[in-house]
């Protein structure tokens, strides 16, 4: 089943996570054919944690970026061998299923990966200069040439190479003495002379043919400490089967370079054809997991996205370029890149996207169930700050009571209180945590400027840190390459906020908030970022730079 992904934006609020975790579980109930997956693509500031954690599910997984990677295309189903296994197994499943390459695997643990390219490379040294000597398993006789054993012994394995007995019985023993002190797997017909030759110098390994079912050897096999089996076959057939019998780690001389599942397309599309082998095996981490070829890289995956709370490229997942966008839902602006197929997008003036969300459910006919409801109402009363803010709408507080009687909560201002209090510790966080956690960008006029926000229930604690923010503001400042970059810590409950900032780009201008210290601006009535703070800096910016 393909997957989709749902994810808000960069360092996401709790309205981006909670919104991308309800559309997901609205969207596997009314769309089985996908698999749609809520993700985050930044850190979880504090009171969306805690708010997963109360209704004690996970939170959405966090994925650094949707490029296409090795673990899109990676073959994850296929037949491997064991290393032991004869070349006549390789030879039959390529012949069978068209497999361009085969994983040795030896239990769990990856042994090799070989192609067609071992088989005519082993076939090629074989026939080629001196009389080839061979690696037998004399277990592997009964897997590849039908008979059956007449005399085990010791089976290990042993080094030799093939000789016939079809010659004369002088020729056969002069032959045999200038090979010595080598000997051979013998493949013979029922000569007794040949035969006792054999067993009197302990050959390793005498193969019968031409033997009918109720035939005897006539000789006294006592003494003899090889293997013998008897074959079915006739001598050329014994013999070319016998070849195929030898293992296959014979084969795997070279190992090929290692890719991982999270390795980039591109990467690994390159090393693959820069190489001289036909695959590559994909591991997750220490475990083998599959293998990619070049069939797997004629065409780039894009991975289908669906994005909610934003709908900016810069603002999103990285990578998104890659990607195939199938919806938008989103209470912003409007500035979304091209597509190459319409989508569907829902853009509505409300205060939360999690309203968006409620809206689909009703549009659906699907129940809410009170989880879900916790999560929707919880994204709405945050991105509102307790619908307080100049973004909160009609639908918004519609949304808030039918959710409220769902979840059984039976006050939405002490749901709020609670909500905002796991972020009101502003001595106790880090700073970095804090500015970044719901950090925005933006543009105007050249300069790149960014805001980030808190909402806390109290002011008194900020003097006491106001030094360590603005130091981290600064750090942020440089991180994201940034002209100027502001903190807006909210009071959720006096509907006042503080604003901590960097120097101005130009000193003469200034804000029209109070300036109490530097650094520091009282901002009274002010809650939301979006309508009266954002507004005031593009005023400024524009009038003055």
């Amino acid at each position: 089943m393909q997957e989709v992904y749902i994810t808000g934006h960069r360092n996401p609020d709790l309205d981006a996570v909670s919104s991308a975790w309800c559309y997901a579980r609205l969207k596997n109930i009314v769309d089985p054919d996908f698999s749609y997956i809520p993700i985050r693509i930044g850190h979880l500031n504090e009171t969306t944690r805690n708010q997963f954690q109360k209704i004690g599910v996970e939170p959405p997984q966090f994925v650094r970026d949707v490029r296409a990677k090795v673990g899109d295309v990676v073959t994850t189903e296929y037949i491997s061998l064991h290393p032991e296994d004869p070349i006549y197994s390789l030879v039959t499943l390529m012949s069978r299923k068209h497999a361009s390459v085969v994983p040795l695997m030896d239990g769990n643990r990856f042994a090799g990966l070989l192609s067609l390219d071992e088989i005519t490379a082993f076939f090629l040294r074989e026939n080629a200069g001196e009389r080839p000597r061979y690696r037998f398993y004399p277990h592997n006789f009964s897997k590849v040439i039908r008979g059956e054993f007449i005399k085990k012994n010791d089976m290990k394995s042993f080094e030799a190479y093939i000789m016939t007995g079809a010659m004369e019985f002088d020729i056969y023993c002069n032959r045999l003495q200038s090979l010595m002190p080598e000997l051979p797997v013998l493949v013979v017909g029922k000569r007794k002379h040949h035969l006792q030759y054999a067993i009197d110098n302990q050959f390793p390994a005498i193969i019968l043919t031409g033997l009918a079912p109720d035939d005897s050897i006539d000789i006294n096999l006592d003494s003899f400490k090889g293997v013998i089996y008897k074959s079915n076959e006739d001598t050329a057939e014994t013999i070319r089967l016998l070849r195929m019998s030898l293992p296959l780690r014979r084969l795997a001389i070279t190992q090929p370079p290692q890719v991982s599942v999270d390795d980039l397309f591109d990467d690994a599309k390159r090393l693959l054809m820069e190489s001289q082998y036909r695959g590559l095996p994909v591991f997750d981490g220490d475990t083998f997991v599959g293998f990619v070829t070049r069939r797997c890289f004629l065409e780039r995956p894009k991975r289908k996205m669906i994005l909610v709370d934003h709908n900016e490229l810069n603002q999103s997942v990285e990578g998104l370029e890659e990607a195939e966008i199938i919806e938008i839902l989103d209470h912003h602006r409007l500035d979304a890149e091209k597509t190459q197929h319409p989508i569907f997008i829902v853009s509505e003036p409300v205060g939360s996207t999690c309203t968006i969300i409620y809206h689909q459910y009703l549009r659906w006919g699907v129940e809410i169930d009170p989880l879900t409801a916790r999560m929707l109402l919880a994204g709405i009363v945050s991105d509102t700050v307790m619908l307080k803010s100049p973004t909160t709408t009609k639908q918004d507080m519609v949304a808030v009571d039918v959710l409220c009687e769902i979840a059984s909560i039976p006050s939405v201002l002490e749901f709020g209180e609670e909500l905002f209090s796991a972020a009101s510790l502003l001595h106790k966080a880090n700073p970095k945590h804090v500015i970044e956690g719901d950090f925005k960008t933006y543009v105007e006029n050249s300069i790149r400027f960014g805001i980030g926000q808190v909402e806390v229930t109290t002011l008194e604690k900020v003097d006491e840190v106001k030094e360590e923010y603005l130091k981290q503001l600064k750090t942020t400042k440089r991180k994201y390459d940034l002209d100027w970059a502001m903190l807006l810590v909210t009071d959720v409950m006096k509907e006042d906020s503080i604003l901590l900032t960097t120097p101005y780009p130009k000193r003469e201008k200034a804000l029209i908030y109070p300036l109490e210290s530097d650094g520091k601006y009282i901002l009274k009535g002010v809650l939301s970022r979006k309508k009266q703070l954002l507004p005031e800096i593009i005023s400024v910016l524009k009038d003055g730079l």
